[in-house]
């Protein structure tokens, strides 16, 4: 697998109202210099690889989408905790304990990792307010999108005004779960049954992407964009937990989607 040698892959919500000018992209594993497992563009600590290839593969992130900037990044434990990036930026060592992080910070990246879960990126450009969502079916299903929009508020945002926009998860197809999955989230809302498919028996296909979307749209957000792209399915292309767990790998990557002001 011809990873390490590839141009730095970056996807961007070009097409969403509110995002223009926004420096910001969901990024996979091409463009790094991490090899093996997790050969390509590994971000994540967590991963037993070398930390001198992660700090040379945040250091490509930035320079392919806020050249000179800060990456800042969280601890991430599933939950639906929000921080506010103020003064002073903490550093990797001094991480929070958190899924989502916002600011009004010119020249701050905000990222966020992920191998399934889905990263969500948002933009108020009128405030100058920006956030970023690890959005793993725990975190959503505890409101983490929703405590993001309240803390961009806070500094300023308005929730009809910010746009989102749900990068790279494991897809329906690819995303198997059981009945008691199923039955925990018909018993937060029957009407959540429309993100599950028909599966092998007693198993469900869960539909991530489209579950967040519409916590997003409940939340009174106008301005969502869904890019559609399946982790587990493209092993050239995205980390995947889920992959490599039903692949019996001992170690997998993670891939970052970041934000910011410039």
């Amino acid at each position: 697998m011809t990873i390490a040698n590839e141009a730095v892959d970056v996807a961007r919500a070009a097409s969403l109202e509110g995002l223009e000018g926004i420096a910001h992209g969901f990024l996979g594993r091409r463009g790094g210099v991490s090899e093996g497992e997790v050969a390509g563009l590994n971000v994540g600590y967590g991963s037993g690889d070398d930390h001198a290839k992660i700090d040379a593969n945040r250091a490509r992130v930035v320079e392919a989408v806020l050249p000179g900037g800060r990456l800042v990044t969280l601890y991430q434990v599933h939950s639906a905790d929000c921080v506010t990036l103020s003064d002073p930026v903490w550093s990797d060592a001094e991480r929070p304990h958190a899924d989502a992080l916002v600011t009004n910070r010119p020249g701050v990246l905000l990222g966020i990792l992920t191998a399934d879960c889905a990263p969500v990126l948002f933009a108020d450009h009128e405030a100058g307010v920006v956030g970023a969502a690890h959005a793993g079916w725990k975190g959503a299903f505890a409101g983490v999108t929703e405590s993001t929009v309240q803390a961009m508020e806070a500094l300023g945002a308005r929730r009809e005004r910010i746009a989102a926009a749900i990068g790279p998860c494991i897809a329906r197809r690819s995303y198997e779960v059981d009945e008691a999955f199923f039955r925990r989230f018909l018993e937060q809302d029957e009407g959540n049954a429309v993100f599950f498919g028909a599966g092998r028996e007693c198993h469900h296909q869960f539909d991530l992407e489209s579950y967040v979307a519409a916590r997003l749209a409940a939340s009174g957000l106008r301005r969502i964009e869904a890019l559609g792209l399946d982790t587990y399915s493209a092993p050239e292309r995205y980390f995947s937990y889920r992959r490599a767990t039903h692949r019996k790998e001992a170690n997998y990557g993670r891939q970052i989607s970041v934000i910011g002001l410039t």
